[in-house]
């Protein structure tokens, strides 16, 4: 999918899903052990009858993530910048290191009713291929130098999705 295709969209209505879809599960609960596993998603996925029907069957594995920059930490230790330091991190390098470990970055954006927040949007083919790019990710020798060049706390809401069958993102 091209970032023209995505363009054709309408920025305003990937926001609105987005907004729609961002509710208070964090997808990353279940990696610290508070939730049972993830939700399925992308083509191989095993939904119930009820969000089955509604999925098409070669939807690729769709990850929004929504971080929040706490204001009240920047200058504190070695906290500077704010979101743009964030914004800094993703334009320097983290987009690229997700890329190289086989993610597909469908689009960044600057939230503007929180100036705290950084949306993105990413895709892989299923969700075996999600967590081996977070796996490869976490492991780069890179993302840590990064993660260190640009510490940014942040808070996390993540969620996954498939592509209803009549959607053009798929």
């Amino acid at each position: 999918m091209t970032n023209k295709m995505l363009t054709g969209l309408g920025i305003y209505s990937v926001m609105t899903l987005a907004l729609i879809l961002a509710g208070p599960a964090d997808a990353n609960a279940a990696q610290r052990g508070n939730a049972g596993p993830p939700p399925p998603c992308g083509p191989k996925a095993d939904l119930s009858a009820e969000l089955g029907a509604n999925v098409a069957p070669d939807s690729r594995c769709f990850e929004l993530r929504m971080y929040t920059v706490d204001p009240s930490r920047d200058g504190v230790g070695n906290f500077r910048g704010g979101i743009n330091e964030l914004h800094q991190r993703f334009r320097e390098k983290e987009t690229a290191l997700f890329e190289k470990h086989g993610a597909e970055i469908l689009a960044v954006w600057q939230d503007l009713q929180d100036p705290n927040r950084l949306i993105w949007m990413l895709a892989y083919r299923d969700r075996e291929h999600r967590e081996q790019v977070w796996e490869a990710f976490g492991a780069d020798p890179e993302w840590e130098e990064l993660r260190l060049k640009y510490f940014v706390p942040l808070s996390a809401e993540t969620t996954t999705m498939s592509a209803a069958d009549y959607s053009p993102l798929k």
